[in-house]
């Protein structure tokens, strides 16, 4: 938690904790893109909205038609400071993104990709997890990082298929 706001990580991972190809996602799945929406945008209070926190490539990644995520405060990761990402907040370090979290948002969502996820697992801010586990094996070139024994409150919120393939949404939480 940090100024108030809990803070998520967000993915969906295949049965070998593989994130995506090639800067994408290696599956497409309509039902698992409607969970993470209603997740990432979901609020508590109609007044506030929540944010999004993911590296440049994962922007990058998202089709332009969709960018930037809408009913979410969009913040990007980038090492450039000249970086630009049209409708965003652009942030150097997770504590610079951290620092734009105002009382207008709710919860802080981190979306990737897997460098931003090993930056902000092991943060003493870093409140859970929301993972889906997708039951089947993709080629994947980037992977989730490990999940330590702190997040020990393991909640299933539900199970899912599309195209034959099965998954569980999974609330990690310490």
């Amino acid at each position: 938690m940090i100024n108030g706001h809990k803070i998520y990580l967000v993915a969906a991972v295949d049965k070998k904790n593989g994130l995506g190809k090639k800067g994408t996602l290696a599956w497409r799945l309509k039902k698992e893109m409607a969970y993470f929406t209603k997740v990432t945008t979901k609020t508590a209070d109609p007044e506030k909205q929540n944010a999004v926190i993911m590296g440049s490539t994962t922007w990058e990644s998202i089709p332009e038609k969709y960018r930037p995520l809408p009913e979410r405060k969009n913040i990007v990761l980038a090492f450039d400071e000249s970086y630009h990402a049209p409708g965003t907040t652009v942030a150097t370090s997770i504590k610079d993104a951290y620092q734009s979290i105002d009382t207008t948002i709710e919860t802080v969502f981190i979306i990737g990709g897997a460098s931003i996820y090993e930056q902000t697992i092991d943060l003493p801010e870093t409140d859970g997890m929301y993972i889906t586990k997708i039951n089947h094996d993709f080629e994947c070139d980037v992977f989730f990082p490990g999940i330590s024994k702190e997040y020990s409150n393991i909640t299933t919120l539900g199970k899912d298929e599309e195209k034959g393939i099965h998954f569980d949404y999974c609330l990690y939480e310490k």
